[in-house]
């Protein structure tokens, strides 16, 4: 919208200004129609012009500028409900700014999820494992600090509906504080730590990261995966105690390109290290992507790895430490916009020492230690606002074993 016609709207708001003064732009002569109005939201400190001192009226606004503007008119006190929720998404990428309103409300607030998922597995090594009926509630509490760190908890149910052995859980998932310091964005506590698109790792993470930038975006973590993480690999092949790393991101027009090296150290099992040898008590991981989106209507990237562990004498599949992803999409589900939809499509080739703690859904046979190759398909539908249903399909194989796995993963995920 012309940015007269936006600042306009705001005068019909009630939002109070301070002792007259003058206009501080040029280009709003005092005869201008909207002259008043411009000079009352600058003095109540909403607008803020250009550099040059020019208002800039005639300009088309982006959405990021309109959000900015709404934020401050709700920290006036101004009611902009509707338009808080029109630009919802642009308000929360403005971080500080959201954090500062939310003082002047409730300082905790409550969301959640609940998602109901049915897996079934096919192959097995010949075998099939039992069907997977899950019901998994999450509550998120986010609480205001102060205007510039919020901090954020997470609890989780797991109910398993295929039994009556009584094996649900309820556990404190997440604990951080992330906020600004010095131009970076930083978050500590146990927070989820996803490497290399979640195709590496995509799990809690018990440290701080920080990152700098907008359009190229350095970042860095240092801390060590959780308990949940080694308890994810049974056999105890990945039982790192330290993990850290850089990334850097940036994208230009509808290219992405991403890199980083992440190292993981200190593998403690006794057994392990006597049965593969020292040297695989580390892991050096370096990660390369690059991913096009179509006018927002298509996507299509690849991502390589390579590890520097160390192969193992006699032990098929460690021959094999290096891997790539290729990735598909079309449109996607929103779940703000009811009968949206999109399509995914994947091919995997993951080496030894580049699988650790994936995230495809907690339910792929090679989260072994050697890797695995094969493809998925998936298709994601928004049944009605805040509820978005999904149909996964996985074929895979080891690449240790060479066991495969047949898997179809659906669910319905409802946010509130």
């Amino acid at each position: 919208m012309k940015k007269y016609l936006g600042i306009a709207m705001f005068v019909t708001l009630g939002v109070a200004a301070s002792a007259s003064a003058a206009n501080p732009f040029s280009d709003v002569p005092a005869g201008h129609w909207a002259y008043n109005s411009v000079k009352q939201l600058s003095e109540a400190g909403i607008v803020e012009g250009y550099g040059d001192k020019n208002y800039g009226g005639d300009r088309l606004m982006t959405r990021y500028e309109m959000a900015q503007i709404v934020a401050k008119a709700m920290a006036k006190g101004a009611n902009v409900d509707r338009l808080a929720s029109e630009f919802a998404d642009e308000l929360d990428t403005l971080g500080v700014r959201v954090a500062s309103l939310e003082e002047k409300g409730d300082n905790v607030k409550i969301s959640g999820e609940m998602r109901y998922n049915y897996t079934s597995f096919h192959g097995h090594g010949g075998t099939s494992k039992p069907d997977k009926s899950i019901l998994r509630t999450r509550l998120w509490l986010t609480g205001a600090v102060n205007n510039d760190w919020k901090y954020t908890a997470m609890l989780e149910n797991n109910q398993n509906l295929r039994n009556d052995s009584g094996d649900e859980t309820t556990n404190f998932q997440r604990a951080y504080l992330n906020g600004r310091l010095g131009g970076c964005d930083i978050t500590a506590g146990r927070y989820q730590l996803t490497l290399v698109d979640g195709y590496t790792y995509n799990t809690r993470f018990d440290g701080v990261g920080i990152s700098y930038g907008k359009d190229i975006k350095i970042g860095a973590f240092y801390g060590k995966p959780t308990e949940l993480y080694n308890d994810v690999l049974k056999n105890g092949d990945w039982n790192y105690n330290k993990l850290y790393g850089a990334t850097i991101k940036g994208k230009a027009g509808g290219l992405e390109v991403a890199t980083g090296y992440s190292k993981f150290s200190g593998n403690n099992d006794e057994i392990i290290m006597s049965k593969y040898g020292k040297n695989n008590d580390k892991n050096g991981l370096f990660n390369l992507g690059v991913k096009y989106n179509f006018a927002n209507q298509a996507s299509l990237g690849v991502v390589y790895l390579k590890s520097d562990v160390d192969k193992i004498d006699g032990i098929r599949g460690t021959n094999d430490n290096d891997g790539y992803i290729i990735t598909g999409t079309i449109k996607g589900a929103k779940a703000s916009k009811p009968g949206s939809f999109g399509l995914a499509a994947q091919y995997y080739d993951q080496g030894y020492g580049t699988v650790l703690a994936p995230t495809q859904n907690g339910v792929v046979i090679p989260f072994d230690r050697y890797g695995f190759k094969g493809y998925a398909l998936a298709g994601f539908y928004t049944v009605a606002k805040n509820m978005v249903a999904s149909l996964q399909y996985y074929d895979l194989e080891s690449k240790n074993s060479g066991d495969k796995d047949q898997i179809v993963w659906s669910h319905l995920l409802v946010t509130f």
